[in-house]
């Protein structure tokens, strides 16, 4: 069986609180100053809603993530976002694709791959096949010649 890609999203933050690590795997994460968000950043230069992360799917079947501008109804940060140092309102991100919030507020974006080969069940320990003596002889009658 051909090996099938497995796919794991990760997003670094830093901020004023230091470096965390998100690992990605919901349909929608808002990111911001704000204290519900799901991804908090911690900083007085970054908007209470700054970004939102959407999962897509590709035409493929792999998935990943679009980052967006301030909310998913259209109100914009009041910073804007910088990806690989151009301003975007959007953006599907790529592997080490680096965002900037802020002064000091930046994430790195990491797209992990790895091909993960599928196992069947353990073979049955009790699945034997039973062979005849004169299985062993391409011709019957030379089983009988040996005894």
């Amino acid at each position: 069986m051909p090996a099938q890609p497995y796919q794991n999203h990760l997003l670094i933050i830093e901020d004023d609180n230091g470096r965390k690590e998100f690992a990605l795997g919901e349909p929608v994460y808002s990111i911001g100053r704000d204290p519900s968000s799901d991804i908090r950043l911690y900083s007085q230069f970054v908007s209470r809603r700054h970004a939102t992360l959407v999962l897509r799917e590709r035409q493929d079947g792999h998935y990943y993530y679009r980052i967006v501008d301030g909310n998913l109804k259209g109100k914009h940060s009041s910073n804007g976002l910088l990806i690989n140092g151009r301003k975007c309102q959007s953006h599907d991100l790529e592997d080490e694709d680096e965002i900037i919030f802020g002064p000091q507020v930046s994430a790195k974006y990491y797209l992990l791959k790895r091909d993960v080969v599928p196992t069947g069940p353990p073979p049955d320990e009790f699945d034997i096949t039973l062979i005849s003596p004169n299985m062993m002889f391409e011709n019957p009658e030379e089983s009988s010649q040996g005894n």
